[in-house]
């Protein structure tokens, strides 16, 4: 069954983020990846109370988000519904900072699962700015088995993910004014 948003399929884990949710990621050294997967969705009354938390504005609901795991300081990393109709894993995944740094990670899941196996979580990503490629032999064989867009660099993908929806980071700065 395909995972489509607007349905009440939408809040179906998609099977690569449940892989994903196996995967141990020891946070040790420079080169780890600060990442704590979830095995199910945030529920929607949770990401609607941290997204009013984290904005001020309390009259926000966090319908466009599926809150799927955090990095160490509790910011959260989630599959946007910046496209309507579309399946979850076509969405593009993004990261909201727990000190207010946001920004988009990859276009979609399938991109997402290459970020991760170039050795890039979202935080990496956002928070530190780093694109430097430290491939994870296991998460390789995931994105291989889940994907279904080409292999490429992490900062290839991160590149195209942030000139496709420039507004993200602008769009989330105005909310938290």
């Amino acid at each position: 069954m395909t995972e489509t948003t607007g349905t009440d399929d939408d809040r179906r884990f998609p099977p690569a983020l449940a892989e994903v949710a196996r995967v141990e990621f020891p946070y040790e050294d420079d080169h780890s990846v600060d990442f704590e997967p979830y095995e199910a969705f945030e529920p929607a009354e949770k990401t609607t109370d941290w997204l009013r938390h984290w904005t001020g504005d309390h009259d926000l609901d966090g319908d466009v988000y599926r809150v799927f795991g955090q990095d160490g300081t509790g910011g959260l990393a989630a599959l946007w519904l910046a496209r309507p109709g579309r399946p979850l894993a076509d969405q593009p995944v993004v990261f909201m900072g727990s000190e207010g740094e946001n920004g988009v990670v990859a276009g979609n899941l399938s991109d997402f699962l290459w970020v991760l196996a170039d050795g890039l979580g979202p935080c990496e990503v956002v928070v530190l700015q780093d694109d430097t490629s430290n491939p994870d032999a296991a998460l390789t064989e995931l994105a291989e088995r889940h994907a279904t867009t080409p292999r490429r660099p992490a900062a290839e993908i991160i590149a195209e993910a942030q000139a496709e929806f420039p507004t993200f980071e602008e769009g989330l700065e105005k909310l938290c004014r």
